[in-house]
């Protein structure tokens, strides 16, 4: 019965699993070759609002679905040539919403529940 539940479980989380690239340049080739905005997370290795926001907001099922249509990207804030692709970053965790052209369209600073990001969602699907 046990390994019922384990399988099921790790099945869910492949099912529902964001696809992180593997670094900005890649992210954003594949944006342009989709056409699909891109969502950075900017973390830091010891940031307790960074797991609490994958944890509990990322990890969610409907926020997993939504963020289908983005190319998502994570980035540590300890990475130098990482970040200075980026704009200023004001503090951990961040995410930034981009266009393939990498016009920021919006941006949160901390952490947010699953309620407001899909409300982020929704207004950044509108622009």
């Amino acid at each position: 019965m046990n390994k019922i539940v384990v399988g099921v479980l790790l099945l869910s989380s492949m099912l529902f699993s964001i696809e992180w690239s593997k670094d900005l340049e890649t992210a954003f080739a594949l944006a342009k070759k989709e056409h699909k905005n891109i969502m950075v997370l900017v973390e830091a290795e010891n940031c307790r609002w960074c797991k609490k926001l994958k944890h509990r907001t990322l990890s969610d099922e409907a926020v997993e679905k939504r963020l289908e249509k983005f190319v998502t990207v994570k980035v540590m804030r300890e990475d130098a040539f990482a970040m200075s692709e980026l704009p200023e970053v004001k503090g951990a965790p961040t995410i930034f919403f981009m266009n393939e052209d990498r016009v920021i369209s919006d941006e949160i600073l901390g952490y947010i529940d699953v309620e407001d990001f899909i409300y982020y969602i929704n207004d950044i699907e509108k622009k």
